[in-house]
């Protein structure tokens, strides 16, 4: 979610549906509360899990969204390819998301994986930050879909077997539960059968709840406090909504998630100048709250 556009950083943010590859979004939520249609229930007819063999195809199909580390290839209508482009192993990323998965946590099914590639399930539907751009979904809901993410995955206990990595999160340490770290609006899928999906987990691991939160918080207070971006006063008006509706607080990890957002080497360029301004709006709405 960069601040010139709040868009996602990774390729398995963007929808994995009928949205088109690039570009931005529509224009800012003007505000005003617009009913968001429940799920449906599915249509399309199941077709046959494709074999191993898509894994290591060299053109796996039309590219639906591409970002810093991974693409994502439409097989068909039910599924995708997640690969990443620098042959990162995928193979932690699928025990996470079936871990989660198994506590009833909504995200994309993985079928197989080996290298760095994934097969999953194709979700159909905008992401909650396309919704908020068209005005589809007010932001005091959106707010509340980012909460309620965090709640249920917060509910999910870190594997006993998962690994610490500390030369990939120096500033991050273990914890009870499973965190996603990546946590924003373009990582969130309104899928039409599965309602509020989680995608992109590539960040994932074990940590603590006040950790996800904060980073949640950082990533829209970044988009806030660029005075450059179209978004900046719809994201102050979502950050708000957030910090207030969480009942989890941003401050209690706020130190620990600034020094892991500034290491973050997938920020864009100037994005990490905009951490410390972002934390201090965090502070701020929190003093004006209580």
């Amino acid at each position: 979610m960069t601040p010139s556009g709040i868009a996602s950083h990774d390729s398995a943010s963007q929808p994995q549906g009928e949205q088109q590859r690039g570009g931005e979004a529509g224009p800012a939520p003007a505000g005003m509360p617009h009913p968001h249609p429940a799920p449906l229930a599915p249509t399309r007819a199941h077709r046959p899990v494709p074999d191993a063999s898509v894994l290591t195809l060299e053109d796996p199909g039309p590219l639906l969204a591409t970002g810093a580390s991974a693409d994502v290839y439409a097989l068909d209508e039910e599924y995708v390819l997640r690969r990443y482009r620098n042959g990162h192993d995928a193979a932690r990323e699928a025990r996470i998301l079936q871990h989660v998965a198994a506590h009833g946590f909504p995200v994309p099914t993985v079928f197989l994986s080996e290298g760095p590639n994934l097969l999953m399930e194709r979700l159909h539907g905008p992401t909650l930050l396309q919704a908020l751009a068209a005005g589809e979904i007010p932001i005091g809901e959106a707010a509340q879909v980012l909460v309620d993410l965090h709640t249920r995955l917060h509910a999910v206990p870190a594997a006993a077997d998962e690994p610490c990595d500390e030369a990939r999160w120096p500033f991050v340490a273990s914890g009870p539960v499973v965190v996603h770290l990546d946590l924003h609006p373009g990582n969130v899928v309104l899928s039409d059968t599965r309602g509020p999906t989680l995608v992109d987990w590539a960040n994932a691991r074990a940590g603590s709840a006040e950790l996800d939160v904060a980073l949640t918080a950082l990533i829209l207070g970044e988009v806030a406090v660029d005075a450059g971006g179209d978004y900046s006063q719809a994201a102050r008006a979502l950050l708000a909504a957030f910090v207030v509706r969480s009942p989890v607080s941003p401050l209690d990890a706020l130190t620990e998630a600034t020094s892991t957002r500034r290491a973050d080497p997938n920020l864009v360029t100037g994005e990490s100048e905009l951490v410390e301004d972002a934390a201090e709006l965090i502070r701020d709405l929190i003093r004006v709250a209580h």
